[in-house]
């Protein structure tokens, strides 16, 4: 079992009311913090997000050059684009190439490439694309393509998304630079929400990115499809990359009850607004409100409810322990937690640090994770 964080420059409206025009600004930069933390704390991955005009939610867009800067100041921590979107509208194939091997260079082989097609219709409609549905053709047309543009010296495409030209008498070849440094490439990961995707995860030979909104009891029939599927895996890429990341998010304290009562001022109602709003493809709560309608936040024995549902993990060290032995039980691979929600600073440092300290050399013995699952492409066919 292993752990990572995600970051996504989120700056809710009462952040912005607190601190006033720096929020944007604060929130990238102390985001930096955390991850410093994180990489001295025995955290394996950091996943950062590619959003697109989505206020409040996530002002983390460029998260191109996000890594890039994570990059030279981490010294253990697994970067990775979470994701990439890989749509040519939106990141032509070539430039994502070339970035993920250069991110491959500079991390010195911590880079993994997570994939995706976009967060719900705002984001995709505003590169003028038809709608959320129209995307699906496209990564199944491209994401194969990566491992040719990094294996070979000359590349050409005629596509449906897409056309790099090839050769003629002025140009013999066009060779896609640089090759990644991680032979033969980073890993693959693609985002993926319900059961279907996850099952086509596996047979594409690629790790999962879950970011879900669900229990971790809702967590186990998409996890299974996964594992179903991932031994007749066929792999986009040069390996089969078997893993499987679900997302949640923690409080852990010195303090289990000041915990707690941190989790019910932090904003969870509010985020989940943003959530339903904005990833409009997700599966929504019945009732449960829509930004920018309000919505109560948690009380303390709300927040009891959700950490006995696996919607949240809160409490001291040794509790928050047995809630991730929960995610061990279902078959996840990795759990990821989202940062700093509306915590403070200081909690969300504090919850890194403890979680590093106490928790994770629980499930994940591997303080240096030079390592990662995969299975050669050969061995899985």
């Amino acid at each position: 079992m292993e752990f990572g964080i995600f970051v996504q420059g989120y700056t809710p409206q009462a952040r912005v009311d607190a601190v006033g025009p720096d929020a944007e600004h604060l929130a990238l930069m102390n985001e930096v913090e955390l991850v410093k933390t994180a990489d001295g704390s025995g955290w394996k991955y950091v996943w950062c997000t590619e959003h697109h005009f989505l206020t409040q939610y996530s002002h983390l867009s460029a998260n191109e050059v996000y890594l890039g800067y994570l990059a030279a100041v981490t010294d253990n921590i697994h970067i990775g684009s979470g994701i990439f979107n890989v749509n040519p509208r939106v990141n032509h194939p070539v430039r994502v190439a070339e970035r993920v091997a250069m991110l491959d260079h500079l991390s010195d082989g911590r880079f993994e490439f997570g994939t995706g097609r976009g967060a719900g219709s705002r984001e995709v409609t505003g590169f003028d694309i038809e709608s959320t549905d129209a995307t699906k053709a496209v990564f199944a047309e491209v994401i194969g393509e990566y491992k040719k543009m990094w294996r070979d010296e000359e590349y050409a495409y005629d596509g449906v998304s897409y056309r790099v030209p090839p050769r003629d008498s002025k140009w013999p070849t066009r060779n896609v630079l640089p090759k990644p440094w991680k032979k033969p490439h980073p890993p693959m990961w693609r985002a993926a929400g319900n059961p279907p995707t996850y099952a086509e995860s596996a047979r594409q030979g690629l790790g999962v990115l879950g970011f879900n909104v669900s229990s971790i009891k809702e967590m186990e029939a998409p996890v299974h499809a996964y594992k179903d599927n991932i031994a007749g895996a066929e792999p986009v890429g040069e390996y089969v990359n078997d893993s499987v990341m679900i997302t949640n998010g923690v409080v852990c304290l010195e303090d289990g009850k000041k915990a707690r009562e941190v989790a019910t001022t932090m904003g969870l109602s509010y985020l989940q607004t943003l959530v339903f709003y904005y990833h409009d493809t997700f599966p929504k709560q019945e009732g449960f409100p829509v930004w920018p309608e309000p919505a109560e936040e948690p009380t303390l024995d709300e927040i009891e409810w959700r950490i006995n549902e696996g919607y949240i993990l809160c409490g001291d060290p040794d509790e928050v322990v047995e809630q991730v032995r929960r995610y061990e039980s279902v078959g996840a691979d990795q759990i990821a937690f989202g940062f700093p929600l509306n915590m403070s600073w200081e909690h969300a440092n504090e919850t890194i640090r403890l979680v590093g300290e106490h928790v994770i050399p629980k499930f994940d013995p591997d303080p240096v994770h030079r390592t990662t699952h995969f299975r050669d492409a050969a061995a899985s066919r």
